[in-house]
């Protein structure tokens, strides 16, 4: 009976209100009558003064968990009068092609898109299947927008005039996919795209086999702009992320593909390239092909600098990966000419002029060892050039190298 009223008394003096079962081996005996009630006195913690729930102050807390997804912020530009809907609708095509093509990259393997096409390129390069595939969605998205005149393209041998149906003001240069050869390894790809805005519109067939007439022709020289004439310029990342980089001349912004609602969600606003960086990006299976003067400036970038550490080499085969990881950490890129490729080996129209657009924007410099890339005047659609580009610091030490006597 004792052994019942201790429990009760126990169970009473801590409000339990669901039933346990003791092991029958040991029961504590009960507390005495007598004994003085005992209490857990809780910490006091001295806090300062909560500060007072200003307007402010409340539109901060909600604006923490507020998210400005590309169509919203591609918006607020218009209704800023810093692009016009025409603009809009073209950038939101291109997001909508990069999205399926993300998704495709992603079950590459499972679907056999990988490996070769069977077709070549009019740079006389092999033509992966995904190649043909994107260059098939970037051209069916942007003449769907109904705001497209001319679409040229790597893949593509001459541009391609949007018919008068759904033709509309701009012109749109792009690389569908960047670094295709990694797509079997499942390693960094990505797509590059430029915007400019035609003298006026040409819509003319260029799909037949006949030769190029006076209208044609003024179609290509419309395509043929410097890079100094892009109204807009971007590239989207397939890696570990998705994202979706642009510029419209106000600073260079990110955003990353949240696949839970297949939305890109601004993740990097008013990317500013550092100053210099500690690391260097060539490929220097080619070395033994470059110009004297700039295999000495690589060789200085192996020595130890200041702090007992030479550059960082990288290297990985694709544009749009260089350039992203410059934008966020800086450094230098070098895509040189060689004695093997006299011109160097990218496309000046829809590789070099779009990035060199993004990283002077972001504050960096763009040049193809005698001049700024912005500035060449391109004769042909997939005209290639030499290129460097980086952090302004990097660049303006490179130069010193290869202006020498």
């Amino acid at each position: 009976m004792a052994e019942a009223v201790g429990w009760n008394s126990l169970r009473s003096a801590s409000h339990l209100t669901t039933a346990y079962h003791l092991p029958t081996a040991r029961v504590d005996p009960p507390l005495p009558l007598s004994a003085p009630e005992m209490r857990c006195k809780a910490v006091e913690i001295v806090t300062a003064a909560a500060p007072p729930a200003t307007e402010t102050n409340k539109r901060k807390s909600i604006n923490r968990y507020e998210i400005e997804n590309l169509t919203t912020w591609l918006l607020k530009q218009e209704q800023a009068g810093h692009i016009d809907a025409e603009l809009t609708i073209v950038l939101s095509s291109i997001s909508l092609a990069c999205k399926q093509i993300a998704s495709l990259l992603q079950r590459s393997s499972i679907f056999n898109l990988t490996g070769a096409h069977g077709t070549i390129n009019i740079q006389g390069e092999d033509q992966r299947k995904l190649d043909v595939i994107s260059n098939e969605l970037f051209c069916s998205c942007l003449r769907s927008s109904g705001r497209t005149a001319i679409i040229a393209s790597e893949e593509e041998d001459v541009p391609v005039a949007v018919e008068e149906t759904y033709s509309g003001n701009y012109i749109v240069v792009f690389d569908p996919i960047d670094g295709s050869a990694n797509i079997d390894t499942s390693m960094t790809t990505g797509s590059i795209f430029g915007i400019y805005g035609p003298d006026k519109q040409c819509l003319v067939d260029l799909d037949d086999d006949s030769a190029l007439d006076q209208e044609g022709e003024k179609c290509i020289v419309s395509v043929c702009q410097p890079g100094s004439n892009l109204l807009a310029a971007g590239y989207c990342l397939y890696s570990s992320s998705i994202v979706f980089t642009l510029s419209i001349g106000r600073g260079v912004h990110a955003f990353t593909l949240d696949t839970a609602y297949g939305e890109f969600v601004l993740t990097h606003k008013n990317i500013n390239i550092p100053n210099a960086g500690r690391i260097y990006s060539f490929n220097e299976g080619n070395y033994d092909l470059f110009d004297a003067k700039l295999q000495k400036y690589l060789d200085d970038l192996r020595k130890p600098g200041p702090n007992g550490k030479p550059y960082s080499g990288r290297y990985v085969g694709c544009l749009v990966g260089e350039i992203h990881r410059m934008l966020l950490v800086g450094r230098i890129y070098g895509n040189p000419d060689n004695k093997n490729s006299k011109n160097g080996n990218l496309r000046l129209l829809y590789e070099c002029a779009p990035m060199s657009y993004l990283v002077e924007q972001a504050g960096g410099k763009a040049i193809d060892g005698k001049q700024r890339i912005l500035d060449i005047m391109p004769d042909q659609i997939h005209q290639r050039t030499p290129i460097y580009i980086g952090s302004p610091d990097e660049i303006d030490k490179l130069v010193t190298y290869l202006s020498e006597k």
